[in-house]
């Protein structure tokens, strides 16, 4: 797989490749993941609709662009928009009608050149409210736009919180009332946010776009922590919306907006204007070279990625994953780290976009290895591809711990099934090594990014730096599957745990009736499993084309070298 070349005092190993792209079972799979990236792209249209074509002539109605339209206008022309949690909320709040997106949209993207993070409400969706899943999509991209130092934009049109739902919205320490917090944060923290109130911001929404550094506002838009018929409930006054809270009041009176613009195309510009005359933090510590899009391009086109996984659920795969890693690398060079041991797990340096990564991936072949320790010590074993044994932990852990000591940013690819089980591996230690791997994973500082391209099963999750171990940003493949285990085996055992139970209680399942139960457990058990499902509740920042997976971490490195400051490495305790 990999061949090493000479480049003048400097030796480096270029990836080669296997991969048949024209053999039958290839062209098979790159089908039916075309067939399957076709469908996404479908939802996803759907989705970007949000609440669909009369709630969009009734925005226009009111002379305010929609969210989508706005962005056009305010990322600059040619760029890409990486767009975060696109699937939230997918599949629930149906007895409402559904919430598209959860109501925002937010995203990365270049604004006169530079990367910000922009949260701008959906009024086409219930009049931009606020529901659960909305607060937890915003808190999302404030969490990424504060791991990252990144220059935030918020786009306000929004009624506020959703009353129905207001006591899954209100009160916690992951609901609404963080968003302020995180605001106030983000501005003691000098990461610059830029409000533009284009539509209504009212109720305790309406602290958001005060507590940020600069505010413009709309004409006909309105600013108030009470409307008028609650005012009149209240307190007895009566008044009109714009003397309350308009454009004009706020301008001229209260003081409280710092631009008045006529309309949306007009608020924008102005918005443009100001974001171009933000200062850059200098001082990235993490190492990048210049890039050539061209020269430093990987040596294999990255289409050849759709005939590399059979996408059907519970399909085996097992391939190579240096086939992946050649196609999102500058150059297609991995310098193989311990590249002899712990086989299961690949470590290695690379540069990706002209910007040093370390990488942690499951490999998904077998591997031959002689046994350390342990019963069977000094034999030779076959250890199954994508399960990590007792010296893959070892080695990824202590490269992890290198990656940290260096300053090189890490990169998961996952496709685990976790940990090896039985007497060999307990004798081995594999808790020892695995609290070991999952410990320099935890207390890593540099920045991490996980891409899950097959599974991602159990404690193999979590050393592969699972949601819940911080990664600055986490992908995943159409072909991602996101559970404590597989269907297959979680609906094996789930069926007999409730075949048994039924038979004490007298009734014996035929055949039949046993197969009929464990294919109803498998199917739902499949769809908790979807990538859909764990994005629909932000498990996962966004479902990417695997051809552009190069591309997406690109942008995700650009914008973690925006942050300037890493804490010291201090890795605590760890099993030896």
């Amino acid at each position: 797989m990999a061949d090493h070349i000479n480049s003048g005092n400097q030796s480096r190993s270029q990836l080669q490749t296997s991969l048949d792209a024209s053999s039958p079972r290839a062209k098979e799979d790159h089908a039916a993941m075309l067939a399957l990236l076709s469908s996404l792209r479908s939802q996803e249209d759907e989705i970007r609709q949000g609440g669909g074509t009369k709630a969009a002539e009734a925005q226009r109605a009111k002379g305010r662009l929609t969210v989508r339209e706005r962005l056009t206008l305010l990322l600059d022309q040619g760029t890409e928009f990486l767009e975060l949690g696109l699937w939230a909320a997918h599949g629930m709040y149906a007895e409402y009608g559904g919430a598209p997106g959860a109501g925002v949209v937010t995203g990365l993207g270049r604004i006169c050149g530079r990367i910000c993070m922009v949260i701008a409400n959906d009024a086409t969706v219930k009049a931009g409210a606020f529901f659960p899943m909305t607060a937890k999509k915003v808190l999302r991209a404030q969490t990424i736009a504060l791991e990252n130092r990144i220059p935030t934009i918020y786009l306000v049109d929004s009624s506020g919180v959703f009353l129905p739902l207001q006591e899954d919205v209100f009160p916690d320490t992951d609901d609404f009332g963080r968003v302020f917090r995180n605001n106030a944060v983000m501005s003691s923290l000098g990461i610059p946010q830029i409000t533009a109130i284009m539509g209504m911001c009212v109720a305790g929404g309406a602290y958001l776009p005060v507590m940020t550094d600069t505010v413009l506002m709309t004409e006909g838009s309105g600013l108030f922590l009470a409307g008028p018929s609650l005012v009149q409930a209240a307190i007895g006054q009566k008044t009109e919306a714009e003397e309350l809270g308009g454009a004009a009041m706020h301008a001229e009176i209260s003081g409280t907006v710092d631009f008045k613009e006529p309309d949306d195309a007009a608020c924008i510009a102005r918005l443009r204007s100001l974001i171009g005359m933000i200062g850059q933090r200098t001082s990235i510590p993490f190492s990048s070279t210049a890039f050539d899009a061209e020269k430093d391009a990987p040596r294999f086109a990255a289409q050849d990625l759709y005939g590399l996984l059979n996408p059907a659920p519970g399909a085996t795969n097992v391939y190579d994953m240096r086939e992946v890693i050649a196609r999102i690398v500058d150059r297609s060079e991995f310098e193989q780290y311990k590249a002899e041991f712990g086989r299961t797990v690949l470590c290695g340096y690379s540069r990706i976009g002209g910007h040093a990564v370390g990488i942690v991936a499951n490999q998904k072949t077998n591997q031959s290895q002689t046994v350390a320790m342990g019963p069977m010590a000094g034999s030779k074993r076959i250890e199954v591809g994508g399960v990590i044994y007792t010296e893959a932990a070892q080695k990824a852990a202590r490269f992890i711990m290198d990656c940290n000591q260096n300053l090189i940013p890490l990169i998961f690819l996952h496709d685990v099934n976790g940990f090896m089980v039985g007497k060999d591996a307990e004798w081995s230690g594999i808790i020892r090594a695995g609290a070991k791997m999952v410990s320099a994973v935890s207390t890593s500082v540099v920045p991490k990014i996980a891409v899950i391209i097959g599974g991602s099963f159990g404690a193999g999750h979590y050393a592969m730096c699972g949601k819940a171990y911080d990664p600055r940003f986490l992908f995943a493949w159409p072909t991602a599957r996101y559970a404590v285990m597989s269907g297959a085996s979680a609906a094996g055992t789930l069926a007999e745990v409730r075949a048994r139970q039924l038979e004490r209680d007298g009734k014996l399942l035929s055949p039949e009736e046993r197969k009929a139960l464990y294919d109803e457990i498998k199917g739902t058990y499949d769809a908790q499993a979807d990538p859909r499902y764990g994005a629909a509740r932000l498990w996962i920042d966004a479902i990417i084309d695997p051809a552009r997976t190069r591309q997406t971490l690109i942008i995700a490195l650009e914008a973690c070298a925006l942050n300037p400051d890493v804490p010291k490495f201090n890795p605590g305790v760890l099993q030896t």
